[in-house]
């Protein structure tokens, strides 16, 4: 490229995640992938395992670094390390649990998950290679960031933040050690970006906010392909669709209690259908069978394209307890649908209330409330669906931010 008679260098980058399983970061990584300029960025992409569906969205032009066995293990149970003989890690792994459920829940952690995964990378770091070469700019894209923090040469950092860091728990010594590694910390949100300064004040130079990168063009194309037998294409009921995790975060318990609120309520034309997986669906399918909502709270089960689904429905819902920003939500929007979306604490980044979305409170009588609000006033729907269609949510301006940090010459804190 040439500018001012010279010749710009390309960037080498590295950015690493951990693999392509259904999901909203994964979404977001693929959108990034599909919008990055190559002809200025030479981007190597590590993912920890190849697996996963959305392996397929993953843009050609970004080179997919070769799987390394090592860190293949962050995606398989111990068991499975230990057949493979990784000895050490896997003693690494059953340590961090053992420390976690003991010293965890005596710190009072609710969930010790997140403080597991801190140590697991803590105890396992001594026995992982470390990247090979050296990098203009490594972007670790998901949560815990210790490979590129430890691992990858690399002359700035940038970590990135997905969720509400006030919902989670993890130690402030090993995440600060951690944290002060980056040049940058994005946040996908103004009010992800507050929650996590209120955990972590000190940091407040480094971080931005870049909203998820999304592809409109793509989204609307996927939308009307694929989805054989789709039996939302069928239901004459008005159709609620939510795109999540079966997890106690996505709130997917409270959706069923809800439909059993408006159940009683004497709302017998809506049918809820949500796409996706995850370790709660047996507890939800006993709740759904519990309230007798087998013929109108639908599991669609995992998938790979969640578009023409929500493209079926007549009202998109997010019921989480937290979230940073839902891609779903975001993805809706673009394909034009009227989106409720619970009072989480990020919510007012995620939708103006009113105008491009709807907010209720955070209980099943609140999304229940409305659900019924929407679902009695057409003409309300309709003004949300305008006004999504005249919005620009491709997020392409954080691209420019993104490149911003990327080109910075500070030498931060990526020693």
């Amino acid at each position: 490229m040439e500018k001012g008679g010279a010749r710009q260098a390309v960037k080498k980058i590295l950015i690493a995640s951990y693999d392509m399983e259904v999901g909203g970061v994964e979404r977001s990584l693929a959108g990034m992938l599909d919008s990055f300029d190559y002809a200025r960025h030479s981007v190597d992409l590590m993912l920890f395992r190849h697996r996963g569906d959305f392996m397929g969205l993953l843009n050609e032009r970004a080179n997919l670094l070769p799987e390394h066995p090592s860190y293949a293990t962050f995606r398989q149970s111990v068991g499975e390390i230990w057949r493979s003989g990784r000895w050490a890690i896997g003693a690494g792994r059953a340590l961090s649990k053992l420390h976690a459920d003991v010293i965890g829940r005596r710190r009072g952690f609710a969930e010790p998950g997140y403080y597991q995964m801190q140590l697991m990378w803590r105890y396992t770091l001594p026995f992982l290679p470390k990247a090979r070469g050296f990098y203009d700019a490594a972007i670790s894209y998901l949560w815990p960031h210790d490979f590129v923090a430890e691992k990858v040469n690399a002359r700035r950092k940038i970590a990135w933040v997905h969720t509400d860091y006030s919902t989670i728990d993890t130690s402030r010594k090993l995440d600060l050690a951690v944290w002060r590694k980056f040049d940058f910390i994005v946040a996908v949100s103004e009010a992800c970006k507050e929650a996590f300064l209120a955990k972590y004040g000190e940091l407040r130079e480094k971080v931005v906010v870049i909203e998820n990168i999304v592809s409109p063009a793509a989204i609307r194309k996927l939308s009307v392909e694929g989805a054989d037998n789709n039996p939302m294409e069928a239901d004459s009921r008005f159709k609620l669709v939510t795109v999540a995790r079966l997890s106690h975060a996505k709130g997917i318990d409270n959706a069923v209690r809800a439909m059993k609120i408006l159940r009683d309520r004497g709302l017998e034309r809506i049918a809820w259908y949500v796409v996706g997986y995850g370790g709660d669906e047996p507890a939800i399918r006993r709740l759904i069978a519990e309230y007798g909502l087998q013929d109108r709270f639908i599991l669609l089960g995992k998938k790979t394209n969640p578009y023409p689904y929500i493209r079926a429905g007549d009202l998109y819902v997010q019921p989480s307890r937290y979230e940073g920003k839902a891609v779903t939500v975001t993805e809706a929007q673009v394909l034009g649908k009227p989106v409720l979306i619970t009072r989480y604490a990020t919510a007012a980044s995620q939708v103006t209330n009113g105008v491009d979305g709807w907010m209720a409170e955070l209980s099943p009588e609140g999304i229940a409330d409305g659900i019924e609000r929407l679902y009695g006033d057409a003409a309300l729907r309709s003004e949300l669906s305008d006004n999504c269609l005249r919005t620009d949510y491709s997020g392409r301006e954080g691209l420019e931010k993104l490149y911003a940090c990327l080109a910075d010459e500070r030498s931060g804190g990526a020693a």
